[in-house]
């Protein structure tokens, strides 16, 4: 090991500067060119088939088998115009990732002649194998039907591998009696119903309004760090992130990595994957160093939330293919580091009308502030009443390890607001009667009036805040690098749009009932609202202990691991809230509950038995080759007759290292125990928190001596690629 250690590193040293091909062209010359849009199909389709499909995009009807079979032409022209052989359905699994199964457009005739086909049938619908994924029991391992379904919202596009191309068709992935096995379906069902619910509030103040977008914006963080360094660290390799490396002496401390020069061979690689990207209609605009060392964050233009996710799944795949190309490895683990700050994904989250206004903006007149300040607090009451769900639906392993950290939200659910919003909110609260003026008399007694003017300078933002309004939107902070943001993004949106069909019917009734003007019913239920959220309003240092304490009489969770945190989903508040807006059953909730249990009890057992294999294979042997040269020294000084004042300190060593490695030794046994005990439980959850409470609690124990034994065996020796090396070599 040692051996491969120093070979990456010379490996690392022979690595050329980064070298970055000067741009010929703009950006706008070549967006989206691997994309079957809007400029595509009007180019390749009749003026009547372009337009039916437009009408199918924008309002979500039913593609009929015509009009599947002349997209499906244009689609195969086109893409074998680009030199693509293959076509797949690209959906995302519950495992995390996205998959694809390659069809060739050959195909034989009755005669046997060779031609190229695909017809509607295959763009609208395929029956991939969907025995193997994970479906949390909604069907048994010997059946294997599971149907992937065109999703027209999400246009096509072609990804260039090695010397081949392939047409990826976005689907969905549904099994064989029609309960979702996928992100994607319960993400557009949700997005649905946040426009059915919002379009009938924004009428009470624009009747023209008819639609309502979700938009999302989504920064990705992530390290980059050598191949042949990775490749050096099994654990890297199997678990995403390092189980064993002593903090260097230099890491963040000085904070001169944030926002400084992009190193040579970094900068050539994130040119390269944002070309990529651009190519395939992806709006990345920012990159820049982040805190950690080998940190980095890209960032696109906000889109419509569906196409967001696709394309932040799509662009994790890229960097990936690219990095490779450079000789990197880039790491979405939330936590690859100890030490250093783990990795995000801030989904940047808000609606906006037909008309072209942001609902989360504040405007220039009062009337327009009183549409704002609906959206704005029906979204913290939402937040407030669904946190717990809020928080399951960023729960993971990996994500375990980053909230509550120095560099992340907590895992306690709060909502920021800024010092502005929050005294127009305490002035709201404390007007107990609703001011009976008429027109903007009204808006400026209660300061609404005056939102633009003190927003202005409100733009610093809460970085310890998991939700945070950063002017324009909300900023859900807590969503880990690794994560498919469809599972949190449906949860808020189904809360949300389930807060704002409540709203309705409470503004209604006051209209209708007791005869109140509109406005001030409006008006009324907001203030109601303000008063029963503001315990989930916090301003302050969320990694304090102060607030875990204050948090706590707030009566706010503080959930701070994945088992318990995804109880969440067994409740009947949130069975009955996916169930009654049709966006997931009791069967396909419960099923995902399952799913997410067992991928957190397979990714510690995998990391605790890479980190077994490791201590006991790799590091203790090391070890006890350096204890006995250290004893053999031990043994000359004193044949030599030195006094125990020149042996003392060897004598020390070689105790401490015998300490530590009996320590990794007890310990490791005791884990491996504790697992084949856990294994042996029937239940998920339980079997989820046996891992966490039990076979988790070995890690750091055993993680300390090793890291304490890299300090005292002899550098030459050392068996695992080192953080000063994995962090800085670039």
């Amino acid at each position: 090991m040692a051996i491969l250690r120093f070979k990456a590193l010379e490996l690392v040293s022979q690595r050329k500067k980064g070298e970055i091909t000067p741009p010929i062209e703009k950006i706008s010359d070549y967006y989206g060119e691997n994309v079957f849009g809007f400029d595509t199909m009007r180019a390749t389709m009749s003026s009547d088939y372009y337009k039916r499909l437009r009408r199918i995009i924008d309002a979500g009807e039913k593609v009929d088998r015509n009009l599947a079979d002349a997209v499906a032409a244009a689609m195969k022209s086109w893409a074998m115009s680009k030199g693509a052989t293959h076509y797949t359905h690209w959906f995302q699994p519950l495992t995390g990732s996205t998959a694809e199964k390659h069809d060739s457009f050959f195909d034989l005739t009755s005669d046997g002649a060779a031609i190229e086909s695909f017809k509607g049938s295959a763009l609208a619908q395929q029956e991939p194998d969907a025995s193997s994924f994970p479906n949390g029991g909604i069907r048994n391992t010997f059946e294997a039907r599971g149907y992937t379904a065109w999703d027209p919202s999400s246009p096509a596009f072609i990804i260039e591998g090695t010397n081949t191309k392939t047409l990826c068709i976005p689907t969905i992935f549904v099994s064989y009696t029609g309960e979702a096995l996928d992100y994607k379906t319960p993400l557009l069902k949700s997005l649905k119903l946040l426009n059915d619910a919002a379009v009938p509030i924004c009428q009470y103040f624009d009747k023209d309004v008819n639609k309502v977008n979700t938009t999302l914006g989504i920064e990705q963080e992530y390290f980059l760090v050598d191949k042949a360094l990775y490749d050096a660290r099994p654990d890297l390799v199997m678990t995403g992130r390092t189980l064993f490396g002593h903090e260097p002496a230099k890491g963040q401390q000085l904070e001169d990595h944030y926002f400084g020069s992009i190193p040579s061979r970094i900068h050539a690689c994130m040119v390269d994957f944002e070309k990529a990207a651009h190519r395939l209609g992806i709006p990345l605009r920012t990159r820049h160093n982040e805190v950690a060392p080998a940190q980095f964050e890209c960032a696109p233009t906000f889109e419509d939330a569906s196409l967001a996710a696709d394309h932040n799944q799509l662009l994790m795949d890229i960097m990936d293919r690219v990095a490779a190309r450079h000789d990197f490895k880039v790491l979405f683990h939330e936590k690859p580091f100890k030490g250093v700050n783990g990795s995000g994904k801030h989904n940047n989250w808000a609606m906006s009308t037909n008309t072209g206004v942001n609902l989360l903006a504040p405007g220039k007149k009062p009337k327009e502030n009183l549409q704002f300040l609906t959206f704005f607090i029906n979204t913290i009451q939402a937040v407030y009443k669904n946190a717990d769900l809020l928080r399951a639906s960023i729960a993971s392993a990996s994500n375990d390890h980053r909230l509550g950290a120095n560099e992340a939200p907590p895992a306690i659910i709060s909502v920021f607001v800024g010092q502005q919003l929050t005294a127009l909110l305490d002035e709201l609260e404390r007007t107990e009667k609703v001011p009976m003026e008429k027109g903007d008399n009204m808006y400026m007694k209660l300061g609404i009036d005056k939102i633009p003017e003190i927003l202005l300078d409100n733009t610093d933002r809460n970085r310890t805040s998991p939700f945070a309004f950063t002017g324009n939107k909300f900023e859900l902070r807590a969503v880990g690098s690794s994560a498919n943001v469809s599972a949190p993004m449906t949860a808020l949106n189904v809360m949300v749009a389930n807060q704002l069909i409540e709203f309705k019917q409470k503004v209604d009734e006051l209209i209708d009932k007791d005869g109140m003007k509109k406005e001030l019913a409006i008006i009324q239920v907001l203030r109601e609202y303000v008063v029963a959220s503001k315990p989930i309003r916090f301003e302050g240092n969320g990694y304090s202990e102060e607030w875990e304490q204050e948090a706590e009489r707030r009566g706010l969770s503080n959930i701070k691991s994945t088992p318990t945190a995804l109880d969440a989903y067994k409740t009947d508040e949130v069975k009955e809230l996916f169930a009654k807006h049709g966006v997931l059953s009791e069967v396909e909730l419960h099923a995902r509950h399952e799913i997410l249990l067992e991928e957190y009890v397979k990714k510690i057992q995998i990391e605790a038995r890479v980190l077994g294999d490791l201590a006991v294979n790799h590091v203790i042997p090391i070890a006890i080759a350096y204890q006995n040269k250290l004893i053999s020294n031990y043994k000359g000084l004193k044949e030599l007759g030195l006094e125990d004042e020149f042996t003392a300190g060897t004598l020390e060593s070689i105790k401490k290292m015998s300490r530590h490695i009996a320590t990794i030794t007890k310990n490791v046994n005791e884990m491996i125990e504790a697992r084949k005990v856990a294994n042996k439980i029937e239940d998920a959850r339980e079997r989820a928190i046996m891992y966490q409470e039990k076979v988790f609690a070995y890690f750091d124990v055993i993680r300390y001596s090793v890291d304490k034994l890299e300090l005292m065996v002899d550098d030459e020796d050392w068996p695992l690629v080192k953080y000063r090396e994995l962090l800085f070599n670039r």
